[in-house]
Protein backbone atom coordinates (compact mmCIF):
# COMPACT_ATOMS: atom_id res chain seq x y z
CA UNK A 1 0.00 0.00 0.00
CA UNK A 2 1.09 3.44 -0.79
CA UNK A 3 2.34 6.22 1.28
CA UNK A 4 -0.69 7.98 -0.11
CA UNK A 5 -3.34 5.50 0.19
CA UNK A 6 -1.92 4.75 3.92
CA UNK A 7 -2.37 9.08 4.87
CA UNK A 8 -6.14 8.65 2.79
CA UNK A 9 -7.23 5.49 5.12
CA UNK A 10 -5.94 7.87 8.16
CA UNK A 11 -8.05 10.86 7.16
CA UNK A 12 -11.03 8.71 6.38
CA UNK A 13 -11.10 6.73 9.78
CA UNK A 14 -10.61 10.35 11.34
CA UNK A 15 -13.21 12.30 9.26
CA UNK A 16 -15.73 9.20 10.57
CA UNK A 17 -14.57 9.89 14.12
CA UNK A 18 -15.91 13.26 13.55
CA UNK A 19 -19.22 12.42 12.29
CA UNK A 20 -19.64 10.31 15.50
CA UNK A 21 -19.30 13.54 17.33
CA UNK A 22 -22.30 14.96 15.95
CA UNK A 23 -20.11 18.88 14.90
CA UNK A 24 -19.51 18.75 18.65
CA UNK A 25 -16.30 20.02 19.90
CA UNK A 26 -14.13 17.18 22.01
CA UNK A 27 -11.18 14.93 21.56
CA UNK A 28 -10.39 12.92 18.73
CA UNK A 29 -7.82 10.28 19.47
CA UNK A 30 -5.63 9.18 16.37
CA UNK A 31 -3.22 6.10 16.35
CA UNK A 32 -1.41 4.32 13.53
CA UNK A 33 1.07 1.13 14.56
CA UNK A 34 4.75 1.98 14.73
CA UNK A 35 7.06 -0.82 14.66
CA UNK A 36 10.66 -1.33 15.81
CA UNK A 37 11.05 1.96 17.75
CA UNK A 38 11.62 2.28 21.49
CA UNK A 39 9.43 5.09 23.19
CA UNK A 40 12.45 5.85 25.49
CA UNK A 41 15.04 6.93 22.88
CA UNK A 42 12.24 8.76 20.61
CA UNK A 43 11.19 10.73 23.64
CA UNK A 44 13.28 13.65 22.63
CA UNK A 45 11.69 13.62 19.06
CA UNK A 46 8.33 13.19 20.78
CA UNK A 47 8.58 15.94 22.62
CA UNK A 48 10.53 18.23 20.39
CA UNK A 49 8.33 21.11 20.67
CA UNK A 50 6.79 20.01 24.02
CA UNK A 51 7.84 21.08 27.75
CA UNK A 52 5.99 18.65 29.12
CA UNK A 53 7.09 14.97 28.73
CA UNK A 54 6.73 11.69 30.89
CA UNK A 55 8.07 8.20 30.39
CA UNK A 56 6.84 4.76 32.33
CA UNK A 57 9.58 2.37 31.16
CA UNK A 58 8.47 -1.16 32.58
CA UNK A 59 10.12 -2.67 29.30
CA UNK A 60 10.27 -5.91 28.98
CA UNK A 61 6.46 -4.87 29.72
CA UNK A 62 4.82 -1.58 28.80
CA UNK A 63 6.96 1.03 27.92
CA UNK A 64 5.20 4.36 27.31
CA UNK A 65 6.28 7.57 26.00
CA UNK A 66 4.19 10.51 26.39
CA UNK A 67 4.57 14.40 25.76
CA UNK A 68 2.33 18.03 25.78
CA UNK A 69 -1.23 18.38 27.34
CA UNK A 70 -4.34 18.08 25.71
CA UNK A 71 -6.40 18.28 29.03
CA UNK A 72 -5.46 18.64 32.15
CA UNK A 73 -5.81 18.99 36.19
CA UNK A 74 -3.80 20.04 38.30
CA UNK A 75 -4.91 20.58 42.46
CA UNK A 76 -4.49 21.08 45.87
CA UNK A 77 -6.68 19.00 48.73
CA UNK A 78 -7.78 16.49 50.68
CA UNK A 79 -9.93 15.42 47.64
CA UNK A 80 -7.53 15.04 45.08
CA UNK A 81 -8.03 11.51 44.59
CA UNK A 82 -11.36 11.50 44.05
CA UNK A 83 -11.33 14.23 41.91
CA UNK A 84 -8.53 12.59 39.86
CA UNK A 85 -10.80 10.03 39.22
CA UNK A 86 -13.46 12.10 38.17
CA UNK A 87 -11.21 13.83 35.97
CA UNK A 88 -9.93 10.46 34.50
CA UNK A 89 -13.03 9.07 33.84
CA UNK A 90 -15.49 12.08 32.18
CA UNK A 91 -12.03 12.86 30.17
CA UNK A 92 -11.66 9.12 28.71
CA UNK A 93 -15.13 9.18 27.84
CA UNK A 94 -15.35 12.23 26.07
CA UNK A 95 -12.62 11.08 23.69
CA UNK A 96 -13.76 9.27 20.44
CA UNK A 97 -11.25 7.09 19.60
CA UNK A 98 -10.90 6.11 15.63
CA UNK A 99 -8.81 2.96 16.50
CA UNK A 100 -11.04 1.19 19.20
CA UNK A 101 -8.97 -2.15 17.82
CA UNK A 102 -5.88 -1.23 19.48
CA UNK A 103 -4.05 -3.76 21.73
CA UNK A 104 -4.25 -2.77 25.13
CA UNK A 105 -0.83 -1.21 25.30
CA UNK A 106 -2.07 1.42 22.85
CA UNK A 107 -5.13 2.71 24.79
CA UNK A 108 -5.61 6.17 25.43
CA UNK A 109 -4.61 7.13 28.69
CA UNK A 110 -4.34 9.74 31.61
CA UNK A 111 -1.43 9.93 33.58
CA UNK A 112 -1.28 10.65 37.07
CA UNK A 113 1.17 11.80 39.59
CA UNK A 114 0.38 12.62 43.15
CA UNK A 115 2.33 14.20 46.02
CA UNK A 116 3.08 12.35 49.23
CA UNK A 117 1.18 15.07 51.41
CA UNK A 118 -2.07 16.64 49.88
CA UNK A 119 -1.04 19.66 51.56
CA UNK A 120 2.26 21.69 52.19
CA UNK A 121 3.50 22.43 55.46
CA UNK A 122 3.23 26.51 55.60
CA UNK A 123 7.27 26.78 56.70
CA UNK A 124 8.07 25.07 53.88
CA UNK A 125 6.15 26.27 51.25
CA UNK A 126 7.72 27.58 47.67
CA UNK A 127 6.94 28.33 44.77
CA UNK A 128 8.26 25.26 42.86
CA UNK A 129 5.95 22.66 45.26
CA UNK A 130 4.04 20.11 42.84
CA UNK A 131 0.27 20.02 42.94
CA UNK A 132 -1.53 17.26 45.28
CA UNK A 133 -1.83 16.00 41.80
CA UNK A 134 -1.40 16.50 38.22
CA UNK A 135 -3.43 14.28 35.94
CA UNK A 136 -2.94 14.68 31.97
CA UNK A 137 -4.63 13.22 28.97
CA UNK A 138 -1.05 13.51 27.12
CA UNK A 139 -1.12 14.92 23.69
CA UNK A 140 1.47 12.56 22.09
CA UNK A 141 1.63 8.75 22.97
CA UNK A 142 4.30 6.15 22.12
CA UNK A 143 3.75 2.83 23.59
CA UNK A 144 5.86 -0.51 22.82
CA UNK A 145 5.12 -3.98 24.90
CA UNK A 146 7.22 -6.59 23.01
CA UNK A 147 7.52 -5.53 19.54
CA UNK A 148 4.22 -3.91 18.80
CA UNK A 149 4.20 0.12 18.66
CA UNK A 150 1.91 2.53 18.49
CA UNK A 151 1.98 5.92 18.40
CA UNK A 152 -1.51 8.18 19.09
CA UNK A 153 -2.35 11.55 18.79
CA UNK A 154 -5.42 13.06 21.45
CA UNK A 155 -6.59 16.53 20.04
CA UNK A 156 -9.30 18.75 20.55
CA UNK A 157 -11.40 19.22 17.28
CA UNK A 158 -14.59 21.47 16.31
CA UNK A 159 -14.29 21.32 12.83
CA UNK A 160 -13.12 19.56 9.73
CA UNK A 161 -10.60 21.78 9.14
CA UNK A 162 -9.12 20.88 12.99
CA UNK A 163 -9.47 17.30 11.59
CA UNK A 164 -7.88 17.11 8.46
CA UNK A 165 -4.54 18.86 10.83
CA UNK A 166 -4.37 16.18 13.13
CA UNK A 167 -4.15 13.59 10.53
CA UNK A 168 -1.67 15.49 8.97
CA UNK A 169 0.01 16.33 12.75
CA UNK A 170 0.41 12.64 13.11
CA UNK A 171 1.42 11.12 9.65
CA UNK A 172 3.96 13.83 9.55
CA UNK A 173 5.29 12.23 13.45
CA UNK A 174 5.20 8.94 12.30
CA UNK A 175 7.17 9.68 8.98
CA UNK A 176 9.35 11.67 10.97
CA UNK A 177 10.20 8.84 13.78
CA UNK A 178 10.64 6.13 10.76
CA UNK A 179 12.77 8.17 8.77
CA UNK A 180 15.03 9.43 11.82
CA UNK A 181 17.55 6.97 13.93
CA UNK A 182 15.44 7.25 16.74
CA UNK A 183 16.46 4.39 18.09
CA UNK A 184 20.14 5.93 18.92
CA UNK A 185 21.10 5.87 23.03
CA UNK A 186 20.57 9.55 24.55
CA UNK A 187 24.11 10.80 24.94
CA UNK A 188 25.97 10.23 28.35
CA UNK A 189 26.21 13.56 30.17
CA UNK A 190 28.96 14.43 32.28
CA UNK A 191 27.57 15.22 35.68
CA UNK A 192 30.15 17.59 37.75
CA UNK A 193 29.29 18.96 40.88
CA UNK A 194 29.47 22.42 41.56
CA UNK A 195 28.63 21.56 45.63
CA UNK A 196 27.78 18.67 47.74
CA UNK A 197 26.11 17.54 51.08
CA UNK A 198 26.79 14.47 50.90
CA UNK A 199 29.23 15.27 53.74
CA UNK A 200 26.11 15.78 55.82
CA UNK A 201 23.30 13.67 55.33
CA UNK A 202 24.27 11.44 57.50
CA UNK A 203 25.07 13.76 60.64
CA UNK A 204 21.38 15.50 59.76
CA UNK A 205 19.41 12.06 59.46
CA UNK A 206 21.30 10.69 62.82
CA UNK A 207 19.33 12.93 65.05
CA UNK A 208 15.55 12.07 63.35
CA UNK A 209 16.97 8.63 63.00
CA UNK A 210 17.62 8.53 67.11
CA UNK A 211 14.12 10.48 67.76
CA UNK A 212 12.69 7.70 65.38
CA UNK A 213 13.96 4.71 67.20
CA UNK A 214 13.31 6.18 70.66
CA UNK A 215 9.15 6.38 69.45
CA UNK A 216 9.40 3.03 68.34
CA UNK A 217 11.36 1.56 71.05
CA UNK A 218 8.82 3.76 73.44
CA UNK A 219 6.52 2.00 71.73
CA UNK A 220 4.32 5.49 70.55
CA UNK A 221 5.06 3.98 66.94
CA UNK A 222 5.24 0.07 65.70
CA UNK A 223 6.81 1.69 62.35
CA UNK A 224 8.05 4.72 61.03
CA UNK A 225 9.86 5.32 57.31
CA UNK A 226 12.57 8.92 57.68
CA UNK A 227 13.83 9.83 54.85
CA UNK A 228 17.19 11.40 53.88
CA UNK A 229 17.42 14.24 50.97
CA UNK A 230 20.70 14.36 49.09
CA UNK A 231 21.38 17.35 47.49
CA UNK A 232 23.90 19.18 45.26
CA UNK A 233 24.15 21.88 42.67
CA UNK A 234 25.96 20.80 38.52
CA UNK A 235 27.30 22.50 36.42
CA UNK A 236 24.90 22.36 33.86
CA UNK A 237 21.41 21.00 33.58
CA UNK A 238 20.59 17.50 34.15
CA UNK A 239 19.16 15.24 31.53
CA UNK A 240 17.64 11.90 33.13
CA UNK A 241 17.42 10.05 30.14
CA UNK A 242 20.96 8.58 29.80
CA UNK A 243 20.46 7.48 33.67
CA UNK A 244 17.00 6.04 33.04
CA UNK A 245 18.80 4.30 29.73
CA UNK A 246 21.16 2.37 32.49
CA UNK A 247 18.59 1.73 35.03
CA UNK A 248 16.95 0.06 32.47
CA UNK A 249 19.75 -2.86 32.02
CA UNK A 250 20.54 -2.23 35.52
CA UNK A 251 17.07 -2.58 37.17
CA UNK A 252 15.23 -4.46 35.25
CA UNK A 253 12.74 -5.66 37.92
CA UNK A 254 11.85 -1.56 38.32
CA UNK A 255 9.61 0.32 36.73
CA UNK A 256 11.61 3.59 35.61
CA UNK A 257 9.94 6.81 35.39
CA UNK A 258 10.05 10.27 34.35
CA UNK A 259 7.54 13.25 35.28
CA UNK A 260 8.81 16.24 33.48
CA UNK A 261 6.64 19.35 33.76
CA UNK A 262 8.96 21.33 32.03
CA UNK A 263 12.51 21.93 30.51
CA UNK A 264 14.19 22.58 34.47
CA UNK A 265 12.05 19.98 36.68
CA UNK A 266 11.82 16.86 35.96
CA UNK A 267 10.96 13.94 38.42
CA UNK A 268 12.66 10.85 37.37
CA UNK A 269 13.59 7.42 39.32
CA UNK A 270 13.12 3.42 39.37
CA UNK A 271 10.29 2.14 41.21
CA UNK A 272 10.24 -1.31 42.47
CA UNK A 273 7.25 -1.22 44.40
CA UNK A 274 3.73 -1.39 43.04
CA UNK A 275 0.87 0.16 45.12
CA UNK A 276 -1.68 -1.21 42.65
CA UNK A 277 -2.46 -2.56 39.28
CA UNK A 278 -5.60 -3.22 37.78
CA UNK A 279 -6.02 -5.59 34.93
CA UNK A 280 -9.80 -6.31 34.13
CA UNK A 281 -11.22 -7.22 37.64
CA UNK A 282 -7.80 -8.43 38.98
CA UNK A 283 -6.15 -6.16 42.20
CA UNK A 284 -2.80 -6.77 42.39
CA UNK A 285 -0.60 -4.39 45.43
CA UNK A 286 3.00 -5.32 46.33
CA UNK A 287 4.22 -5.28 49.69
CA UNK A 288 8.51 -4.37 50.02
CA UNK A 289 10.09 -3.93 53.16
CA UNK A 290 13.34 -5.43 54.50
CA UNK A 291 16.99 -4.39 52.41
CA UNK A 292 19.97 -6.65 51.61
CA UNK A 293 22.45 -4.72 49.74
CA UNK A 294 25.31 -6.31 47.08
CA UNK A 295 26.73 -9.77 48.24
CA UNK A 296 23.93 -10.94 50.13
CA UNK A 297 21.83 -13.73 48.73
CA UNK A 298 18.87 -12.52 50.64
CA UNK A 299 19.23 -15.51 53.28
CA UNK A 300 19.76 -13.12 56.04
CA UNK A 301 17.09 -10.97 55.36
CA UNK A 302 14.65 -14.40 55.35
CA UNK A 303 16.19 -15.35 58.97
CA UNK A 304 16.10 -11.80 60.41
CA UNK A 305 13.64 -11.27 63.18
CA UNK A 306 13.74 -7.56 62.61
CA UNK A 307 13.33 -7.91 59.06
CA UNK A 308 10.68 -10.29 59.14
CA UNK A 309 8.40 -8.25 61.68
CA UNK A 310 8.88 -4.77 59.33
CA UNK A 311 7.77 -7.00 56.32
CA UNK A 312 4.64 -8.69 58.14
CA UNK A 313 3.88 -4.90 59.53
CA UNK A 314 3.66 -3.78 55.57
CA UNK A 315 1.67 -7.28 54.50
CA UNK A 316 -0.92 -6.85 57.27
CA UNK A 317 -1.94 -3.54 56.60
CA UNK A 318 -1.82 -3.67 53.02
CA UNK A 319 -4.52 -6.58 53.55
CA UNK A 320 -6.75 -4.79 56.10
CA UNK A 321 -7.27 -1.78 54.43
CA UNK A 322 -8.73 -4.23 51.30
CA UNK A 323 -10.43 -5.88 53.94
CA UNK A 324 -12.46 -2.64 54.97
CA UNK A 325 -13.09 -1.69 51.27
CA UNK A 326 -15.18 -5.00 51.22
CA UNK A 327 -12.17 -6.99 48.97
CA UNK A 328 -10.94 -10.22 49.51
CA UNK A 329 -7.07 -10.18 49.20
CA UNK A 330 -5.24 -13.41 48.80
CA UNK A 331 -1.40 -13.84 49.94
CA UNK A 332 1.56 -16.04 50.24
CA UNK A 333 2.05 -17.30 53.48
CA UNK A 334 5.77 -16.55 53.33
CA UNK A 335 8.01 -13.65 51.72
CA UNK A 336 9.96 -14.00 48.45
CA UNK A 337 13.33 -12.18 47.33
CA UNK A 338 12.81 -9.66 45.31
CA UNK A 339 15.97 -8.77 43.42
CA UNK A 340 16.50 -5.09 42.23
CA UNK A 341 19.90 -4.07 40.78
CA UNK A 342 22.36 -4.83 43.91
CA UNK A 343 19.37 -4.86 46.38
CA UNK A 344 17.48 -7.52 47.85
CA UNK A 345 14.23 -7.10 49.59
CA UNK A 346 11.49 -9.12 50.99
CA UNK A 347 8.29 -9.61 48.26
CA UNK A 348 4.91 -10.52 49.18
CA UNK A 349 2.27 -10.00 46.23
CA UNK A 350 -1.18 -9.46 47.08
CA UNK A 351 -4.29 -10.12 44.76
CA UNK A 352 -7.53 -9.80 45.14
CA UNK A 353 -10.58 -9.68 42.48
CA UNK A 354 -12.20 -6.45 42.73
CA UNK A 355 -15.79 -5.07 41.07
CA UNK A 356 -16.78 -2.53 39.26
CA UNK A 357 -15.58 0.29 41.51
CA UNK A 358 -13.15 3.52 41.41
CA UNK A 359 -9.74 2.43 41.34
CA UNK A 360 -7.94 5.93 42.50
CA UNK A 361 -10.73 5.25 46.06
CA UNK A 362 -8.17 2.17 47.26
CA UNK A 363 -4.99 3.60 46.07
CA UNK A 364 -6.35 6.35 48.71
CA UNK A 365 -7.00 3.72 50.83
CA UNK A 366 -3.75 1.94 50.35
CA UNK A 367 -1.37 5.58 50.37
CA UNK A 368 0.75 5.89 51.56
CA UNK A 369 1.80 2.27 52.93
CA UNK A 370 3.47 1.35 56.17
CA UNK A 371 6.69 0.70 53.59
CA UNK A 372 7.15 4.28 52.87
CA UNK A 373 5.17 6.44 55.87
CA UNK A 374 5.20 3.93 59.11
CA UNK A 375 2.18 2.84 61.50
CA UNK A 376 -0.04 4.06 62.90
CA UNK A 377 -0.23 5.93 59.86
CA UNK A 378 -1.66 9.22 61.05
CA UNK A 379 0.80 9.78 64.26
CA UNK A 380 3.63 8.53 61.57
CA UNK A 381 2.64 11.33 59.20
CA UNK A 382 2.61 13.82 61.93
CA UNK A 383 6.37 12.74 63.13
CA UNK A 384 7.81 12.97 59.34
CA UNK A 385 6.92 16.35 59.33
CA UNK A 386 7.93 17.26 62.36
CA UNK A 387 11.10 14.73 61.94
CA UNK A 388 12.22 15.33 58.30
CA UNK A 389 13.60 18.94 57.37
CA UNK A 390 12.74 18.97 53.79
CA UNK A 391 9.07 18.80 52.22
CA UNK A 392 8.78 15.10 50.57
CA UNK A 393 7.43 16.39 47.32
CA UNK A 394 6.40 13.49 44.71
CA UNK A 395 9.00 11.10 46.65
CA UNK A 396 7.12 7.98 47.69
CA UNK A 397 3.54 9.07 46.30
CA UNK A 398 2.04 7.56 43.36
CA UNK A 399 2.70 7.83 40.42
CA UNK A 400 1.11 5.94 36.97
CA UNK A 401 -1.90 6.03 34.90
CA UNK A 402 -5.37 4.64 34.09
CA UNK A 403 -6.66 3.85 30.47
CA UNK A 404 -9.67 3.89 28.66
CA UNK A 405 -11.05 0.55 29.46
CA UNK A 406 -10.70 1.15 33.10
CA UNK A 407 -7.27 -0.72 33.57
CA UNK A 408 -4.63 1.18 35.96
CA UNK A 409 -0.93 1.18 37.52
CA UNK A 410 0.57 3.13 39.95
CA UNK A 411 3.89 2.80 41.56
CA UNK A 412 5.26 3.94 44.61
CA UNK A 413 8.04 6.62 43.62
CA UNK A 414 11.12 5.85 45.55
CA UNK A 415 14.76 5.12 44.08
CA UNK A 416 13.85 8.59 43.00
CA UNK A 417 15.52 12.27 42.21
CA UNK A 418 14.31 15.57 41.12
CA UNK A 419 16.25 18.20 39.41
CA UNK A 420 15.12 21.25 39.17
CA UNK A 421 17.66 23.94 36.95
CA UNK A 422 20.98 22.92 38.29
CA UNK A 423 19.85 21.29 41.45
CA UNK A 424 19.72 17.87 42.16
CA UNK A 425 18.00 15.92 44.83
CA UNK A 426 18.18 12.13 45.62
CA UNK A 427 15.97 10.98 48.25
CA UNK A 428 15.87 7.97 50.03
CA UNK A 429 14.63 6.46 53.51
CA UNK A 430 14.48 3.23 56.01
CA UNK A 431 12.02 1.73 58.26
CA UNK A 432 12.66 1.74 62.21
CA UNK A 433 10.38 -1.04 64.15
CA UNK A 434 11.26 -2.33 67.99
CA UNK A 435 15.07 -3.42 67.77
CA UNK A 436 16.47 -1.04 64.74
CA UNK A 437 20.14 0.01 65.05
CA UNK A 438 21.46 3.39 63.67
CA UNK A 439 24.29 2.25 61.68
CA UNK A 440 22.54 -0.48 59.86
CA UNK A 441 19.75 2.04 59.27
CA UNK A 442 22.48 4.59 57.82
CA UNK A 443 23.72 1.94 55.90
CA UNK A 444 20.24 0.71 54.13
CA UNK A 445 19.59 5.05 53.18
CA UNK A 446 23.32 4.85 51.82
CA UNK A 447 22.41 1.90 49.99
CA UNK A 448 19.31 3.18 48.83
CA UNK A 449 20.77 6.80 47.51
CA UNK A 450 23.54 4.95 46.03
CA UNK A 451 21.25 3.24 43.29
CA UNK A 452 20.87 6.75 41.15
CA UNK A 453 24.17 8.27 42.97
CA UNK A 454 26.24 5.32 41.63
CA UNK A 455 25.14 6.24 37.85
CA UNK A 456 25.96 9.90 38.51
CA UNK A 457 29.38 8.71 39.61
CA UNK A 458 29.02 10.07 43.15
CA UNK A 459 28.45 6.52 44.23
CA UNK A 460 32.00 6.77 45.80
CA UNK A 461 31.36 9.93 47.63
CA UNK A 462 28.34 8.79 49.22
CA UNK A 463 30.41 5.14 50.26
CA UNK A 464 32.53 7.12 51.89
CA UNK A 465 30.41 8.60 54.08
CA UNK A 466 28.65 5.15 55.29
CA UNK A 467 29.11 3.50 59.15
CA UNK A 468 32.74 2.63 59.44
CA UNK A 469 32.65 -1.61 58.92
CA UNK A 470 29.94 -1.13 56.41
CA UNK A 471 29.69 -2.69 52.73
CA UNK A 472 30.21 0.41 50.53
CA UNK A 473 27.66 0.00 48.05
CA UNK A 474 28.06 -0.40 44.23
CA UNK A 475 31.75 -1.01 43.83
CA UNK A 476 32.89 -2.16 40.40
Amino acid sequence: MSADLHFTTLLSSAHKGWLRMDGEEGVLSLALPLEGIDPLLALPQLASQEPFRVLWDGTPGLCLSAAGQCQQLELVGTRRFELAQRFSDSTLSRVTDTRPDTPAQARPRVLLSFRFFDQISERRRSGTSPPSVHAVLPRWQLSRQGKRGWLRLNGVVSSQADVRELAEQLWLKHCSLLDTDAGAAPESQSVLQANSDCSTWQERYGRALERGIQLVNDGDLHKLVLAVRQSMTLTAPFDPLPLLLRLRRQQAGSCRFLWQRNHADAFFGASPERLLSLRGRCLRSDALAGTAGKGDDGQQLLRSDKDRREHELVVATIINQLRRIGLTPWRRRQPQLARHGNLTHLHTPITAEMPKRSVLSVAEQLHPTPAVAGLPRREAMAWLRALEPFERGCYAAPIGWIDSAGDAELRVAIRCGHSHGHRLDLTAGAGLVRGSIAERELQEVGLKLAVLADQLDIGSALAERLPEGAQAPFQG
